[in-house]
């Protein structure tokens, strides 16, 4: 399907992909707890393993297997303990784990900086796997899958960074955050913010109208839009350093028209911390 979208601009490619991908990953989440599982672990693989290639370019020698099957591991674990499956016993497993990347390392011959390479296999967990493993901490509640939080949350990305494109891309004039990333300008920001607050408002209504009652208040939805507005904004700025300081446009080119797996959950990334901080504490 990649290859057969080449033959379009940009936008079309955009828009094709964007439908068809949030389609597929909202029906599946939709569907039940287990086909959320099956395309949060298949996102958790790609991103994480798309992180540790960027690395790669940039000099550094990550674990990118052994790191990558970590962060499944730990994406899964909590899934499975949220779930109720099985004990919280169970994250007592994830450091003995991680004390493997350290002792691997002694078998690596010719590295020049062993450590930082150890440094960046942890980063890719912390940066990727970890945000992921705690999306299932929102989306269960005492082992009852509820998706509502997920649903509501990737639509309210989805609408910033679609309001933000459009925005920016027609009336962008005043520059966001110009040196890490030129092109984002604050006309974008506020696009952005304006549809994915108009979602963050309508979500309550909408689970209503489905006889399914928010699972939260109006109020809830409100602080919940507002983090991922700025945490998605954030997000981006953050990818886009990454992306600067190796010298490259995309993450990748699995996504046509969105680039890589990171490019398109890199506001996601920082948003998940403050979601289920806020949900859990408040």
């Amino acid at each position: 399907m990649t290859s057969s979208l080449k033959k379009y601009n940009n936008l079309t490619q955009r828009i094709i992909t964007g439908l068809l991908g949030s389609a597929g990953i909202i029906a599946a989440i939709c569907f039940g707890p287990w086909t959320y599982f099956i395309v949060f672990f298949i996102i958790t693989f790609f991103t994480l393993w798309e992180f540790y290639k960027l690395s790669g370019l940039d000099g550094m020698v990550p674990q990118k297997t052994f790191g990558t099957f970590l962060g499944v591991v730990i994406f899964s674990l909590s899934f499975f303990i949220e779930m109720e499956m099985i004990s919280y016993r169970y994250y007592f497993l994830i450091f003995p784990l991680m004390a493997f990347v350290y002792m691997i390392k002694l078998y690596k011959r010719f590295e020049r900086k062993p450590f930082t390479n150890i440094a960046y296999t942890f980063l890719g967990l912390f940066y990727v796997a970890a945000p992921f493993a705690l999306l299932n901490i929102a989306a269960f509640e005492k082992g009852v899958y509820n998706y509502q939080i997920m649903f509501g949350c990737l639509f309210i990305l989805w609408a910033s960074d679609t309001g933000a494109y459009f925005a920016g891309t027609y009336l962008g004039k005043r520059k966001l955050f110009e040196r890490i990333s030129p092109k984002k300008s604050w006309e974008g920001f506020f696009g952005g913010a304006l549809l994915a607050m108009a979602f963050a408002i309508g979500l309550p209504y909408f689970f209503e109208s489905i006889d399914q009652p928010s699972y939260l208040t109006l109020t809830n939805w409100i602080v919940v839009g507002l983090i991922i507005i700025i945490g998605g904004t954030f997000g981006d700025l953050i990818e886009s350093l990454l992306k600067r300081s190796i010298e490259i446009k995309d993450s990748g080119d699995a996504l046509p028209g969105h680039g890589g797996f990171l490019d398109r959950f890199d506001g996601l990334l920082i948003s998940a911390p403050f979601i289920v901080a806020y949900i859990e504490i408040f």
